[in-house]
């Protein structure tokens, strides 16, 4: 495939649509659009995995902030419960960023698949409470970090904001609102991918006008998404999640039992990713 550093129309058009679809996701689950973002420049743009990784980190931040402005309006910001989320979120985003360069992402889907497997289960069986709050105590204040952390490394190992991780784990197991752990999540998310931004634009794995184009258009639909996750019933937004989690599953695994395929000769990835669109270095 020829590159040539450049976006065109059409890839421009591909790029809005899949920040459109990122953010109205973003604001019905309370996520940062990763999982829809990764996969789609990979898949449809040809790029690289591990630069798409670091462009949807960018294009999550926009996302991420309309989300939270939208939530507070809504009052289902918990700002205490996000920010001593985002204190491990921060670390952890650093810790995933240096993954990426050791870890094979095959390892580390299989990981999250077992793990999105079981919160598939979890929240198909319980409703969730729209009346709960969370109780603060020494140890519910380190599982918060822990959380977090775990979070944050999934967020710069696999390009995710990490709500996919927070949400369910703050339903089932600290028993908060849908929308109260949403907020948070996203509260949670700012400065996690803000970090883990930093350190992949270090390792120069981001393309910035690409990133800044589909975070741009989830400014769009984010709000959307956020009005649908208050207006449907708690039981309705628990299934919507988990089939989510389906999605995210069968993306996941897809990435994990392709086979690469390189041809003979062909050189190892760079910075320049294969649909042509321009390299970090260039881009700041």
């Amino acid at each position: 495939m020829d590159v040539s550093h450049t976006l065109t129309p059409g890839r421009v058009a591909a790029l809005v649509g899949l920040g459109l679809f990122a953010g109205l996701f973003s604001g019905l689950f309370g996520i940062g659009g990763g999982l829809i973002v990764v996969p789609g420049l990979v898949l449809v743009l040809r790029v690289e995995h591990k630069l798409a990784v670091g462009t949807s980190l960018m294009a999550i931040v926009p996302a991420c902030t309309v989300g939270i402005i939208s939530y507070a309006l809504e009052g289902s910001v918990n700002w205490y419960v996000g920010l001593v989320v985002a204190v491990g979120a921060v670390v952890g985003a650093q810790i995933g960023a240096r993954l990426l360069e050791r870890l094979s992402r095959r390892v580390a889907q299989g990981v999250f698949v077992v793990f999105a497997l079981l919160m598939i289960v979890e929240l198909m069986v319980i409703v969730p409470n729209r009346d709960g709050d969370m109780v603060w105590t020494l140890w519910h204040v380190i599982a918060l970090i822990l959380l977090g952390l775990v979070a944050g490394i999934a967020s710069g190992l696999l390009g995710i904001g990490g709500g996919a991780i927070v949400v369910p784990v703050m339903v089932l197991g600290f028993g908060v609102s849908d929308l109260i752990a949403k907020g948070a999540s996203l509260v949670m998310m700012l400065p996690g991918v803000l970090s883990g931004l930093i350190g992949n634009l270090r390792h120069h794995r981001v393309l910035v006008r690409a990133g800044l184009i589909i975070g741009l258009s989830a400014v769009v639909t984010g709000p959307v998404g956020s009005w649908i996750a208050h207006i449907v019933p708690a039981r309705a937004g628990s299934i919507l999640f988990a089939c989510y989690l389906v999605f995210v599953v069968a993306m996941m695994l897809r990435e994990v039992l392709r086979r690469d395929t390189p041809k003979p000769g062909a050189p190892e990835p760079t910075s320049v990713d294969a649909a042509g669109l321009e390299p970090t270095t260039t881009s700041l």
